[in-house]
Protein backbone atom coordinates (compact mmCIF):
# COMPACT_ATOMS: atom_id res chain seq x y z
CA UNK A 1 0.00 0.00 0.00
CA UNK A 2 2.96 2.43 1.10
CA UNK A 3 4.44 1.93 -2.63
CA UNK A 4 1.02 3.16 -4.30
CA UNK A 5 1.56 6.24 -1.89
CA UNK A 6 5.03 7.07 -3.41
CA UNK A 7 3.65 6.58 -7.31
CA UNK A 8 1.17 9.60 -6.11
CA UNK A 9 3.25 11.02 -4.44
CA UNK A 10 5.61 11.03 -7.61
CA UNK A 11 2.88 12.63 -10.03
CA UNK A 12 1.90 14.89 -7.55
CA UNK A 13 5.48 16.16 -8.15
CA UNK A 14 4.89 16.19 -12.10
CA UNK A 15 1.63 17.96 -11.72
CA UNK A 16 3.48 20.99 -9.49
CA UNK A 17 6.33 20.71 -11.64
CA UNK A 18 3.90 21.60 -15.05
CA UNK A 19 2.71 18.46 -16.42
CA UNK A 20 -0.78 19.62 -15.72
CA UNK A 21 -0.35 22.42 -18.59
CA UNK A 22 0.00 22.04 -22.48
CA UNK A 23 1.02 25.18 -23.64
CA UNK A 24 1.34 24.02 -27.08
CA UNK A 25 -2.00 22.80 -30.30
CA UNK A 26 0.94 20.58 -31.75
CA UNK A 27 0.97 17.10 -30.39
CA UNK A 28 4.71 16.62 -31.29
CA UNK A 29 5.72 19.65 -29.18
CA UNK A 30 3.59 18.83 -26.17
CA UNK A 31 5.28 15.07 -26.22
CA UNK A 32 8.47 17.70 -25.95
CA UNK A 33 6.72 19.46 -22.81
CA UNK A 34 5.81 16.26 -21.53
CA UNK A 35 9.48 14.44 -22.07
CA UNK A 36 11.09 18.13 -20.16
CA UNK A 37 8.89 18.33 -17.59
CA UNK A 38 9.59 14.28 -16.51
CA UNK A 39 13.57 15.14 -16.96
CA UNK A 40 13.29 18.43 -14.89
CA UNK A 41 11.50 16.53 -12.09
CA UNK A 42 13.98 13.43 -12.39
CA UNK A 43 16.78 15.64 -11.38
CA UNK A 44 15.01 17.45 -8.62
CA UNK A 45 14.57 14.22 -7.00
CA UNK A 46 18.00 13.15 -7.19
CA UNK A 47 19.30 16.38 -6.29
CA UNK A 48 17.44 16.08 -3.24
CA UNK A 49 18.51 13.38 -2.93
CA UNK A 50 22.32 13.49 -2.81
CA UNK A 51 22.71 17.53 -2.00
CA UNK A 52 19.69 18.15 0.75
CA UNK A 53 19.21 16.81 4.01
CA UNK A 54 16.53 17.90 6.30
CA UNK A 55 13.29 18.82 5.37
CA UNK A 56 14.30 20.30 2.41
CA UNK A 57 15.07 16.32 1.21
CA UNK A 58 11.63 15.81 1.38
CA UNK A 59 10.32 19.43 0.07
CA UNK A 60 7.46 19.94 -2.40
CA UNK A 61 8.51 21.53 -5.84
CA UNK A 62 7.19 24.67 -4.91
CA UNK A 63 8.70 24.69 -1.91
CA UNK A 64 12.04 24.01 -3.33
CA UNK A 65 11.24 26.66 -5.96
CA UNK A 66 10.80 29.51 -3.12
CA UNK A 67 13.93 28.66 -0.98
CA UNK A 68 16.09 27.54 -3.19
CA UNK A 69 15.83 28.38 -7.11
CA UNK A 70 14.79 32.15 -6.43
CA UNK A 71 17.30 32.46 -3.67
CA UNK A 72 19.60 35.54 -4.52
CA UNK A 73 23.11 34.41 -4.75
CA UNK A 74 26.20 34.61 -6.97
CA UNK A 75 28.92 32.07 -8.53
CA UNK A 76 32.16 34.27 -8.08
CA UNK A 77 35.55 33.09 -9.62
CA UNK A 78 38.84 34.36 -7.85
CA UNK A 79 42.04 32.81 -6.96
CA UNK A 80 40.94 29.74 -8.43
CA UNK A 81 38.47 29.43 -6.15
CA UNK A 82 34.35 29.19 -6.49
CA UNK A 83 32.79 31.68 -3.90
CA UNK A 84 29.06 31.36 -3.51
CA UNK A 85 27.69 34.88 -2.52
CA UNK A 86 23.84 35.33 -0.82
CA UNK A 87 22.34 37.48 0.41
CA UNK A 88 22.94 38.07 3.88
CA UNK A 89 19.88 36.85 6.51
CA UNK A 90 18.26 34.54 3.77
CA UNK A 91 16.83 31.79 5.58
CA UNK A 92 18.22 28.96 3.42
CA UNK A 93 21.73 29.78 3.01
CA UNK A 94 23.37 27.20 5.42
CA UNK A 95 21.51 24.68 3.21
CA UNK A 96 22.63 25.95 -0.32
CA UNK A 97 25.89 26.24 0.67
CA UNK A 98 25.90 22.73 1.67
CA UNK A 99 24.23 21.35 -1.18
CA UNK A 100 26.96 23.52 -3.21
CA UNK A 101 29.90 21.68 -1.12
CA UNK A 102 28.24 18.36 -1.93
CA UNK A 103 28.04 18.84 -5.52
CA UNK A 104 31.35 19.87 -5.69
CA UNK A 105 32.00 16.49 -4.21
CA UNK A 106 30.64 14.85 -6.93
CA UNK A 107 31.88 15.74 -10.12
Amino acid sequence: MRAHAHVEDDIERLKDSGLLRYPFCDLEANRAWLAEVCFAADLVRWFQILCLRGDLAKAEPKALRWRIWHAPARMVRSGRQTIVRILDGWPDSEAIVSAHRRIALIT
